[in-house]
C-alpha cells in the first residue's frame, strides 16, 4: 500500500452520553448501528465506520465536525425536521428563512444542525 489512498477512513464523534448520542444517530439520522465494542458505538456511515466515543468532559466545537453531501437539500432538511432536527441560523451569514446558506458563486448550498452534544453537523448540496 502506498500511503492511505486504499485504506478505509474511520471518523469519530465525541459525546458526554454515548447512549443518547447513539440513539440520535440511529433514530433521527437513520444510521445503522454496526456494533458496540464497549468503547464506542460504531455506526455505518455509508461504508465508513463512525465511532461514537464517550468523553465525560467533552465540549463541542463550534465548527462543523461531520457533514453529508445530499442531492436535494430541501428534501433532506424536511425529512430531518420531521424527525425533530432544528436547523441553525447564524446572524449576518445571509441564510434564507429555512437556514440554507448559498455560496456566492451558487456552487453549493449548506445547512447546519447539531447533535445531542452540540456537535455541529451539516448538509451540503453541490451544483
Amino acid at each position: 500500500m502506498a500511503g492511505l489512498a486504499g485504506a478505509t477512513a474511520v471518523t469519530m464523534i465525541f459525546t458526554r452520553d454515548r447512549g443518547k448520542a447513539t440513539q440520535f444517530y440511529a433514530e433521527v439520522l437513520g444510521l445503522p448501528l454496526v456494533r458496540d465494542d464497549g468503547f464506542a458505538s460504531v455506526m455505518d456511515l455509508n461504508g465508513v465506520p463512525l465511532r461514537i466515543t464517550e468523553i465525560p468532559d467533552h465540549v463541542a466545537s463550534p465548527h462543523t465536525v461531520l457533514g453529508w453531501q445530499v442531492d436535494d437539500i430541501a428534501a433532506a432538511m424536511a425529512d430531518l425536521a420531521s424527525r425533530g432536527v432544528t436547523f441553525l441560523t447564524y446572524p449576518g451569514f445571509g441564510q434564507d428563512e429555512k437556514g440554507v446558506w448559498t455560496a456566492p458563486n451558487g456552487a453549493a448550498k449548506v445547512a447546519w444542525f447539531v447533535d445531542t452534544d452540540g456537535n455541529n453537523l451539516s448538509l451540503t448540496q453541490f451544483g
